[in-house]
């Protein structure tokens, strides 16, 4: 049986640890697949479980020089510690600065701010020697596995340095007349920099990048719970599912739970997207990680920890920030051949400058300049980083992306399809217009009171939305007597001081209706109204548009998205609602196989489409896209389906879906161009003796945070 598991990854030092763990990985007859997320350190791996098992596996894994932790649904993830320089690092930067002071004098002319060759030497043996000792431990690592990654460049280039120098000094012709040329600088600072940068690295991809860190701190720490009647504040952990739990203003709620007193708003933004506060009351829902803007309520927790939507939502964005876009294919097949290629031109580049220049010193600097230069890192986090922050883009906006594939087919959408009911419209019928007959005594609030008497004893969804119609108006309705439900036709009862009063079918009240210019008349379901068998007036109810629809249109339009309805109500009532919304392309009277034919059919039409819906009856138009959205709250088998759910039942989510997509892909493909345009552009300038090896450690450095700091600029683009 096949079983997906994720396991958290540590070790890795460049993409090509990622891609060297995935070799390993997918050669296995019982792997059916793996992908390695360098930026977000994880790796998710679908195998037989019949053949082998997830301890097995993380033994593989281990075995290639890497840690592997197992995570889970069961509990959340866990809030990341502050990402402190260590001692090992501050013992390098502080070694450094004596040998950038020097730099720095010869740059001016200065040689005796050098220190002594014999310091030069101490100083560097600690470095090489000791503080280096990671980088040689994963190089090691690197090649046993049959790959090799960044570390492996850096190793070459600082020993050969680091070996020549003490050659120079101790072993050289000129050793003796203390003329020896020493280059332990550029050793110790390469060390310098690709450490400092690898640290600003890690602590970017695991705090600014990942918006997970901002999700833990939803949850309090400490909540107030009722214990024996008396109120304690107890560590979150400690709470049990039926516990009584407050909230004041300004506290976070603590789990999902029912109110069972007290009032007051909340903002669910965190979930829903919504910035609007929702109203709490006796009752209602409340969910973990909102936080009480007003009043105080005391709720019984339902739902804790991973089993919130909170925690489920948690889960879903690891999830799915682990996962690998397509387009990362373009960086793991480079990774996979980058540091043999690298070390291959570094050779030749010694042979070269050797023959050309007739100073092997001068060719080993310009060798060890190209492997310095190169960077693999950059590549490996093009794609990744910017799917992390893509990723919790949308989760802000209220939208979740089962997977990174899914966000990359998302960017490319340039056709909606929606339902009518429950996504253009608001799913249930209202009143749209009211038609009072001449001459009858009756004007608008008698018709509307009169109607309600009646149609309150009725279970019809049209009964119901007169009834809140008259309620809203603010008008008494009285009791009826002797009503009676004639099926098929409507409604009958005695209203005191007004007669027998018949709702329903228009022929049932033995109505004529005029001819009506707005065109709601021909579209809407018709309730009227008689008493004493004449006529006195109808309603026209129709399933309402949406506040917000119009506006959502309006928005995919603006970036050239084509929009289609594809519903099961009749032509007339969708064209109508098309006609409203600017739409061109109006189907009505489709099964769910007409939807997912008709999606099809775009498709083969060189169209990538994005289905949009909330019923079961959608879920094969759902399957069909090329991308699906389903509506949270909605059919089960259509959230299953889709590619991502919408928290709010709004297409203005859709279009952020849609344009956070479309930022995130060019994001990727910037990042991509910086990685290669980087390479392409340093390791000719190194080979030609452009870039010394220390300039060239720096701009390694600077390179992977470049590409990081792109990814975070997604943060503050703004969707519209």
């Amino acid at each position: 049986m096949q079983q997906k598991i994720r396991f958290q990854i540590e070790g890795m030092t460049c993409q090509a640890c990622a891609s060297r763990i995935e070799k390993v990985l997918n050669k296995k007859d019982f792997v059916e697949s793996a992908g390695v997320n360098f930026a977000s350190e994880e790796a998710q791996i679908t195998f037989d479980d019949s053949k082998t098992s997830v301890a097995d596996i993380a033994k593989i894994i281990e075995k290639t020089g890497y840690g592997a932790k197992e995570k889970t649904e069961d509990t959340l993830p866990q809030p990341e510690a502050e990402h402190h320089i260590g001692w090992r690092l501050w013992l390098l930067l502080v070694i450094n600065i004596p040998f950038l002071i020097g730099m720095t004098g010869m740059m001016i002319g200065r040689h005796d701010w050098m220190i002594p060759p014999l310091w030069q030497f101490a100083l560097a043996s600690v470095v090489q020697l000791w503080l280096a000792i990671q980088f040689y431990k994963s190089a090691w690592a690197s090649i046993k596995g049959g790959l090799a990654n960044m570390d492996v460049l850096v190793t070459i280039g600082t020993v050969s340095i680091y070996l020549y120098s003490v050659y120079m000094l101790f072993f050289s012709p000129h050793a003796a007349h203390g003329m020896a040329h020493v280059y332990f600088e550029v050793g110790v600072m390469v060390i310098g920099f690709v450490s400092l940068g690898k640290f600003l690295e890690h602590r970017t991809k695991k705090s600014s990048l990942n918006s997970l860190c901002l999700l833990l701190k939803l949850t309090p720490t400490q909540v107030n719970v009722q214990r024996n009647g008396e109120w304690k504040q107890v560590p979150i952990d400690q709470v049990q599912i039926g516990d009584l739990i407050r909230a004041n203003h300004g506290e976070r709620i603590a789990a999902d739970g029912i109110i069972e007193s007290g009032s007051g708003w909340a903002d669910e933004s965190h979930l829903t997207g919504e910035s609007n506060p929702e109203e709490k009351k006796a009752g209602g829902k409340v969910l973990a990680g909102a936080l009480m803007t007003e009043g105080s309520v005391v709720y019984r927790a339902a739902q804790l920890g991973s089993q919130t939507l909170l925690g489920d939502m948690m889960n879903a964005l690891s999830e799915a920030q682990g996962s690998k876009a397509p387009i990362a294919r373009v960086a793991d097949k480079a990774a996979a051949v980058f540091v043999p290629t690298v070390v291959g031109i570094a050779l030749l580049t010694f042979i070269a400058t050797w023959l050309i220049k007739g100073d092997w010193t001068v060719a080993l600097m310009h060798a060890v300049a190209v492997l310095v230069i190169a960077c693999p890192c950059a590549l490996g986090l093009a794609t990744p980083a910017a799917i992390m922050v893509g990723m919790g883009k949308a989760v802000k906006h209220g939208i979740w992306f089962k997977d990174a594939a899914a966000m990359e087919e998302a960017a490319h959408v340039d056709a909606v399809v929606l339902d009518k009911t429950g996504t253009l419209t608001e799913g249930r019928p209202q009143v749209a217009a009211v038609y009072c007959v001449p001459d009858s005594g009756f004007d608008e609030d008698a018709l509307y009171r009169i109607a309600a008497t009646v149609e309150q004893n009725a279970a019809h969804p049209l009964a119901r939305a007169i009834v809140s119609a008259a309620q809203a108006r603010g008008l008494d309705i009285p009791a009826a007597q002797n009503a009676q439900t004639v099926v098929g036709a409507g409604i009958t009862a005695e209203v005191e001081g007004v007669g027998l009063v018949k709702a329903g079918k228009a022929e049932f009240a033995e109505l004529t209706l005029p001819k009506f210019s707005d065109g709601v008349w021909d579209i809407a379901s018709i309730v009227a109204v008689s008493v004493d068998n004449k006529p006195i007036g109808a309603f026209a109810l129709a399933d309402a548009l949406k506040a917000d629809t119009a506006e959502a249109i309006g928005r995919l339009k603006k970036h050239n998205i084509d929009v289609y309805i594809m519903s099961g109500d009749n032509q007339g009532t969708v064209e109508y609602v098309a006609k409203q919304l600017g739409i061109a392309h109006a189907f009505g009277n489709m099964s769910p196989r007409d939807k997912a034919a008709e999606v099809q059919k775009l498709k083969a039409a060189g169209k990538t489409v994005a289905m949009v819906g909330d019923g079961i009856n959608d879920a094969p138009a759902l399957a069909a896209a090329n991308v699906s959205f389903a509506m949270k709250g909605g059919a089960d088998v259509a959230e299953h389906t889709a590619s991502a759910t919408l928290m709010q039942h709004s297409v203005n989510q859709l279009a952020d879906a849609l344009l956070v997509s479309r930022a995130t892909l060019k994001n990727i493909k910037q990042n991509l161009f910086f990685a290669f345009f980087y390479n392409i552009l340093g390791i000719p300038l190194a080979a030609l003796g452009f870039l010394n090896p220390v300039i060239a450690g720096a701009a390694m450095a600077a390179s992977s945070v470049s590409v990081l700091s792109n990814a975070l600029r997604l943060k503050r683009v703004k969707i519209d």
